[in-house]
């Protein structure tokens, strides 16, 4: 624990050195950090998705460095310090686990997720589940947190199966406005039902949507980089390959899948 404690001094040391040297360092505002920031997050989101766990230890080196900078801006404004940051997410987590600092009894981590969001909605004050969701966030992402959210306060399916019935219904529903034509907001419509059911099917067999769908770009990807190869191997260029010899290319791709 002492190493540890004196890894995170030594850091906030470096950080102090920076800010008060480091041209660039001592320019940056909250505002100018939020786009690194965000850059930061979807670099750490690649090298979870790798499986590489050094690059994980790297990124997350860079997003911490990201939290002790704001931090270290607040302060001198007196806003709040990297104490501050600490002590908040510390008594959070206290405060949400009532079945490990209190005496509430849980069967399952399902139970656990449904108090955190009950406890939030009460230190928030909020009138609404919903209001928790940030507005920025993507929509699938921004979808699958409205339907955990919903669910914590039982509105939700009890099986899978009655799901994927209401995947079906939505698939139908918009097989109906497509072969009828009728109007782009119409299909559209029907197009975000489909997708947000599948969402929702998603959570209730225990897959992340955004994982999957990143996954299968990744495959998608590789295989198409596949054909490419392949049509430069024969000098041609791809758009002249035949469909059926895409196709063959394409198969080989997929068994080395």
């Amino acid at each position: 624990m002492e190493e540890k404690i004196a890894a995170f001094r030594k850091l906030l040391e470096i950080m102090d050195e920076l800010r008060a040297k480091c041209p660039w360092d001592k320019k940056q505002t909250i505002d100018s950090l939020r786009y690194l920031t965000i850059e930061e997050t979807y670099e750490l989101s690649e090298s979870i998705l790798q499986k590489d766990m050094d690059a994980v230890k790297k990124e997350l080196g860079d997003l911490m460095l990201h939290l002790v900078f704001y931090s270290k801006i607040a302060s001198e404004t007196n806003s709040f310090d990297i104490k501050d940051v600490l002590e908040s997410i510390t008594d959070k987590l206290i405060n949400r686990h009532p079945h490990i600092f209190g005496d509430v009894v849980v069967k399952d981590a399902k139970e656990v997720h449904d108090n955190w969001e009950r406890i939030k909605l009460l230190e928030k004050g909020n009138r609404s589940v919903l209001s928790g969701v940030p507005a920025g966030l993507p929509a699938m992402v921004k979808a699958y947190r409205i339907q955990e959210k919903a669910s914590g306060v039982g509105f939700d399916w009890e099986k899978p199966e009655q799901v994927w019935e209401k995947v079906q219904e939505e698939l139908n529903e918009l097989k109906e406005v497509v072969e009828e034509d009728a109007g782009h907001k119409k299909k559209e419509n029907e197009l975000g039902d489909v997708i947000f059911a599948i969402i929702n099917y998603a959570r209730f067999i225990g897959v992340n949507p955004e994982d999957a769908l990143e996954h299968t770009n990744r495959k998608f990807i590789k295989r198409f980089k596949h054909l490419e190869d392949r049509a430069r191997q024969e000098n041609r260029p791809l758009h002249e390959l035949t469909l059926s010899e895409m196709d063959v290319y394409w198969n080989e791709a997929k068994k080395s899948d």
